[in-house]
Formats: C-alpha cells, sequence, structure tokens
C-alpha cells in the first residue's frame, strides 16, 4: 500500500471554486470510479495551497485507476480543462507510512 501527496498551487482568487468543484464534483467522479481519497486540506494562512492524499493497493491498481479516470472521455473533456483554468502548478509525491502510522 501507498500513498498519493498531491499539492497543488490554486490560482488567485480561486481557492473558493477550487474547493468547491473538487468536493462536490471531482472527489465524487473519482469515487465512482474506484479511487480512495483518504484526505484534502487547504492552506490555513496560504489561499493559494490545496492538499490531497490518495491510497492505493498496488502500483498495478493506481495504473488502472489513472487510466479509468484520466482517459475517460469526462475527464478529458470535462474535468481536465476545468483544472487548468484553476490550478496554476502541482507536485505530487508518493509516500508510504511507517511502521506505528495510523494510516497502516
Amino acid at each position: 500500500m501507498f500513498f498519493e501527496l498531491r499539492q497543488y498551487e490554486i490560482n488567485e482568487g480561486k481557492m473558493g471554486e477550487w474547493v468547491e468543484f473538487m468536493e462536490g464534483e471531482i472527489i465524487p467522479f473519482q469515487v465512482g470510479k474506484g479511487m480512495v481519497i483518504t484526505a484534502s486540506f487547504r492552506g490555513e494562512e496560504d489561499d493559494s495551497v490545496y492538499v490531497w492524499m490518495r491510497r492505493f493497493e498496488s502500483e498495478s491498481q493506481r495504473e488502472q485507476l489513472y487510466k479509468d479516470v484520466y482517459e475517460s472521455e469526462e475527464w478529458t473533456t470535462y474535468y481536465a480543462p476545468r483544472c487548468n483554468e484553476l490550478i496554476g502548478s502541482a507536485n505530487v509525491q508518493r509516500i508510504v507510512p511507517t511502521p506505528r502510522s495510523v494510516t497502516q
């Protein structure tokens, strides 16, 4: 099992719109495809910071879920263009829980 930690820089003045889009549309869409979204956060003081995490059981599961989500017609025609309007940059890291982490 591993997690994907995604940190986005949201374009200025767009955080409210981004959170509404993410929580109201993107997360339900991805969960419907089988993704496990474990957390989402916005910066307490920096209104450009948005962070979220997903969990994968294996690399093969991640590859299949990426295909199911990011190669779907819905993603390429609707979600991706809207994300490009709201997100300035993205940083994605794969992380694994430490032995005593509650996420084990």
